[in-house]
């Protein structure tokens, strides 16, 4: 770690490379506007390396492939309990954590989102660079990469990746981050080994939107033609074995990486019902590592010596929305009283045992550097709850059912809010379904996600608030459960995802934070680190924010 004087001496040395976006980042932080942390970030993602270097980042710059290898424990199985995946494997269309793990083991990405430093480094792409606008973005690629079935990776394998998912024809789940964004056609080739990503606005976060934190952007080759799951092709340090639905599926080292190859020789995966028999396989020496560990129900390995519990901070989180078009809800004293009686530390100390970092009702976590922190944290207050109800012409409460689904914490969440309402007259109906009937087919009409007066969704991290600002709360949001439509929330929406430097990004964000704890569209009580499980004498596990897990480096000792 340099010394306050070195820093600045190393940064001013930096200027001459950093372009006009560096320098601006380099005052604001010799200014106190962005601390180091907030630097890095933005150095990171405007693929600023010798700003990243100059402010004491430069391991961000190493691949995770090119990590010193562990000299014990290597050529093992390491067995992993993993949650039932909610549907077909297919990068296109997956939209679930278990899923999205799955692509992991043999997809690679552009960029690699770092959720330990928030920032992002180097993997199938070696640099990226936006022209001065910020709606056009460059990245040099990696070469030398294959495909398992030996096809060469190169521009052409990008260009038809994004141009897939970019498709509002093709089903592609990741219209929910592309829209607005990336539009099928915006992927130019400029050679082999370069590609252009040609905007439909500036963003100053577009590489996000094209690394791991996107975890429907694997890189497939460009004549992929479906059916996924009998070849699971990629680049990765691994390929498929095996799949089976429902039961399970198992990769083994790809002795043609590009990169170090894995330590493991294989990794076997068994899919579960439910917490509870991921648990179980654990103490039964079925599984080494166990995916997506909450602390409900969890006390036996988090007070067992033979197991660890690792933690990551992340901006995961649960969205109670309210339909802003159905009555009770049309009124926002209504909306602001829902969100009053909840007892957010309660919940932080019950739910999560202090795991967990308390939400003030927008998108912006506290692991976001962008989040505007003077905005005061909304509390428990019950006698304004009931005075808002009385306001909006409800004295003695109403009644509503609230839909939601059975994930993780979620249920015993559902009951916090049925409790808590009780204090102001609210009687709360619970629906508590599978996630196949809550997301339905994930349109209107077609799910009770959608179509609910109230409910609970499930938001799994993002290193970015992008997607959380626009998908479900800007008018035309391919989530917006709320049905929220507020033209000054869109145009700082778009404001935001413009502005190519934090101090930018900050004061819209304030903006962004005060309008939301006024209209109250949805309420967001808590954002909750990521939790994995493993057994002690495993080692090396890197794991996201996203719960997609690397076994590359994963050692096990006897």
């Amino acid at each position: 770690m340099k010394t306050p004087a070195e820093l600045r001496l190393a940064l001013e040395a930096a200027r001459r490379d950093a372009g006009e976006l560096g320098n601006h980042a380099i005052d604001e932080y010799l200014a106190g506007r962005v601390t180091r942390r907030e630097l890095l970030r933005h150095a990171s993602v405007m693929g600023l390396s010798g700003l990243l270097v100059a402010a004491g980042g430069g391991a961000l710059l190493v691949p995770r492939t090119a990590r010193a290898q562990g000299a014990s424990g290597a050529n093992a199985t390491i067995r992993v309990a993993q949650l039932m995946p909610a549907g077909a494997i297919n990068p296109l269309t997956v939209s679930d954590a278990s899923g999205a793990g799955l692509l992991t083991q043999t997809g690679e990405f552009l960029v690699d989102d770092d959720s330990e430093h928030l920032a992002l480094k180097p993997s199938l792409a070696l640099s990226w660079q936006p022209n001065d606008k910020g709606d056009v973005w460059t990245f040099k690629l990696r070469q030398n990469v294959k495909f398992h079935d030996g096809q060469p990776f190169t521009a052409k394998d990008v260009a038809a990746t994004f141009d897939r998912l970019a498709d509002p024809a093709s089903g592609s789940a990741a219209l929910s981050v592309f829209k607005g964004v990336l539009s099928k056609g915006g992927t130019q080739v400029v050679d082999d080994h370069t590609v252009a990503f040609h905007l439909d606005a500036p963003n100053g976060n577009f590489p996000y939107y094209v690394s791991s934190d996107n975890y429907n952007a694997v890189m497939l080759p460009a004549n992929f033609s479906g059916n996924y799951e009998a070849s699971f092709v990629g680049t990765g340090p691994f390929k498929l074995e095996k799949y089976t639905p429902k039961v399970g599926a198992s990769f083994v080292r790809n002795p043609d990486y590009w990169g170090e190859k894995a330590l493991p020789e294989r990794v076997q995966f068994s899919f579960y019902a439910d917490q509870q028999a991921q648990i179980l396989a654990l103490q039964g020496r079925q599984a080494d590592v166990m995916v997506a560990f909450t602390i409900q129900g969890g006390a036996g390995i988090v007070n067992n010596p033979s197991f660890k519990v690792i933690g990551v901070k992340s901006s995961a989180h649960r969205q109670v929305h309210m339909r802003n078009d159905l009555a009770p809800f049309t009124d926002k004293r209504v909306r602001q009283a829902l969100a009053l009686v909840i007892n957010r530390d309660v919940m932080v100390r019950g739910l999560f045992h202090g795991r967990a970092e308390l939400g003030n009702d927008s998108p912006f976590a506290p692991v976001f550097p962008s989040t505007d922190t003077a905005i005061p944290q909304r509390k428990l207050d019950l006698a304004k709850a009931k005075q808002l109800l009385a306001q909006a012409g409800h004295p003695n409460g109403f009644d509503v059912t609230l839909t939601t689904e059975k994930f993780m914490e979620i249920p015993d969440l559902a009951v916090v809010i049925q409790n808590a309402a009780k204090a102001i007259g609210v009687n709360t109906s619970l629906k508590v379904e599978s996630q196949e009937l809550y997301y339905g087919a994930g349109t209107p009409g077609k799910s009770d996600w959608l179509d609910s007066p109230l409910g609970i969704t499930d938001y799994g991290h993002r290193g970015v608030p992008n997607v959380f600002l626009s998908a479900p709360l800007t008018s035309s949001g391919t989530w917006n459960a709320a049905h929220f439509k507020n033209p000054q929330y869109d145009a700082l929406v778009a404001q935001f995802v413009g502005a190519l430097g934090i101090a930018q990004q900050k004061k819209i964000s304030g903006q962004i934070q005060t309008l939301l704890l006024d209209e109250t569209p949805v309420v967001i009580p808590y954002f909750f680190d990521q939790l994995i499980a493993t057994r002690k004498t495993v080692n090396g596990v890197r794991f996201s924010a996203l719960q997609q897990l690397y076994f590359d480096r994963a050692t096990l000792t006897a």
